[in-house]
């Protein structure tokens, strides 16, 4: 896989809602491929559906993309049956190692851009959906999350459209890196960069930047106004 251009291999929505026993909701993990173009929008892919909005949705986690190439080999190692959608994402890339996004860029997907703002956490929905109580520890321990997106200017995308990659911030720090733990130089740069450039990061992001830099006795000074979870009033951006 490349982190240049690759392709939109599936576009998936829920196809019916999961029990979750632990806490009584009904999940929207269970996502399939649909035929034809899908509108993503501000706030979610046109027909997807969160069960758990505290910690699932808004518009830094409007899209979530994850790399076939690397749920295949989820799939080898565990010795499951992983098809498109399993790990509830919504694009489906080929050629494109999402993990390798860096924060802040911006694709061009169809008549849609976006923007990478966030890892993806296993949370017990995931393992329960997977069927092994141990699915989180594998799945981090593998090292490959899966890149949210915003939405940047809404449109349609299909299977077959081309990934343009619009722009790479120089920083140079991934969603795989913030995956795996960011190193303290990793951390100022990306506070660094979202301050001069006025960039809101998701709230669990910074946070996890600026606990890095206290470990290392630097100053935290990372404005509150830049930090945010997606989720609230208007577009959400406020904590």
């Amino acid at each position: 896989m490349s982190s240049g251009t690759g392709h939109v291999a599936a576009v998936c929505t829920v196809a019916q809602l999961f029990p979750v026993a632990s806490s009584g909701l009904m999940s929207g993990i269970d996502k399939r491929p649909v035929d034809g173009p899908v509108r993503l929008l501000a706030h979610g892919v046109l027909g997807d559906v969160q069960g758990d909005r505290e910690h699932h949705g808004g518009i830094f986690k409007a899209v979530y993309a994850y790399a076939r190439e690397t749920r295949q080999a989820h799939a080898a190692a565990r010795g499951l049956e992983l098809p498109d959608g399993s790990f509830g994402e919504n694009l489906v890339t080929t050629g494109q190692d999402t993990d390798e996004t860096v924060i802040g860029e911006r694709w061009r997907v169809g008549s849609a851009e976006l923007e990478a703002t966030a890892v993806r956490n296993p949370c017990g929905t995931f393992s329960a959906w997977i069927g092994d109580r141990r699915w989180g520890r594998h799945f981090t321990a593998a090292g490959g999350a899966g890149a949210y997106f915003r939405v940047i200017v809404e449109g349609e995308t299909s299977a077959g459209d081309q990934i343009e990659v619009l722009h790479r911030p120089e920083h140079e720090v991934t969603i795989g890196d913030a995956f795996r733990g960011l190193d303290a130089r990793q951390a100022r740069d990306l506070l660094d960069w979202a301050e001069r450039t006025g960039t809101v990061l998701y709230d669990s992001l910074a946070g996890s930047a600026q606990n890095t830099l206290r470990r290392a006795g630097e100053a935290d000074d990372f404005p509150v106004r830049l930090r945010s979870t997606g989720r609230g009033l208007g577009m959400g951006m406020g904590l």
